[in-house]
């Protein structure tokens, strides 16, 4: 039996799940039968997701955590485990923007935020994976995908540069922890989204910003967040049995 195949019915934490990418991925894992962990920092939009999974037949729970805590990352793993027992995989999806202002007009208290959530609790949440799936700790072996973003090689001048650095982090992340964890029976991707069609852009302060950019993606047209949870549903797959340090650009080209 494949680690992937031993892992199969284990439980999935996907972080940041409310809403968005996060709550497509939540839905989709929950679709190909993995026990799914909602996380979110709103208590509303947790349940709403998880409520949506058990009503089609799907297992989930919601878990409240604000992963810029690290007290709050430790009570998520543990309370997973709790309810649905061991770990199969993680999605690190969990992330702000900051919002659009150059570099110059960033504060460092946005920037010190942004930093911890998207990269510091990742780092952690990933920590804490490992160490339960970890074949040389007893694990069963799993999955870790982290969510990057094309803005990590275009860079998010005149937009975002804060949230494009973090991203650069999350490749490095990926491809490290991948090299690090690949003889314990861990596989660890990322996808990087492009122009995807949330409310992400709303939430950062340009609501008109995906109509505004469709044209300029090669495909003609943003991307939805149910694409993007396919690619993340295809990494937990055993046809991905091989991948392991890929970052799987998502963006039409973009």
């Amino acid at each position: 039996m494949s680690v992937l195949q031993a892992a199969a019915k284990r439980a999935v934490i996907v972080t940041g799940a409310g809403r968005g990418i996060g709550a497509a991925t939540a839905r989709a894992l929950a679709a190909d039968g993995w026990p799914v962990v909602v996380n979110d920092v709103t208590e509303d939009a947790a349940e709403a997701v998880a409520a949506e999974i058990r009503a089609a037949n799907g297992a989930a729970t919601a878990i409240v955590a604000d992963l810029a805590e690290e007290a709050d990352i430790l009570r998520l793993f543990d309370e997973s485990a709790r309810r649905l027992g061991p770990l199969g995989g993680l999605v690190n999806n969990a992330g702000i923007t900051g919002g659009f202002r150059r570099l110059q007009d960033l504060d460092g208290d946005t920037l010190s935020r942004v930093l911890r959530i998207n990269v510091w609790s990742a780092m952690l949440c990933a920590r804490e994976a490992v160490l339960r799936l970890s074949q040389r700790r007893g694990g069963a072996g799993g999955v870790i995908v982290n969510l990057s973003s094309i803005a990590a090689t275009l860079g998010g001048g005149g937009e975002w540069i804060h949230y494009a650095v973090t991203k650069g982090a999350i490749n490095s992340l990926t491809i490290g922890l991948a090299r690090e964890t690949a003889r314990e029976g861990i596989r660890v991707n990322a996808v990087a989204p492009g122009l995807i069609d949330t409310p992400l852009h709303a939430a950062a302060g340009d609501p008109g910003r995906v109509e505004r950019l469709a044209d300029g993606v090669p495909m003609g047209r943003p991307g939805t967040a149910a694409e993007v949870a396919a690619g993340v549903v295809w990494l937990f797959s055993p046809a991905a049995a091989y991948v392991t340090g890929a970052v799987l650009p998502i963006g039409g080209g973009r």
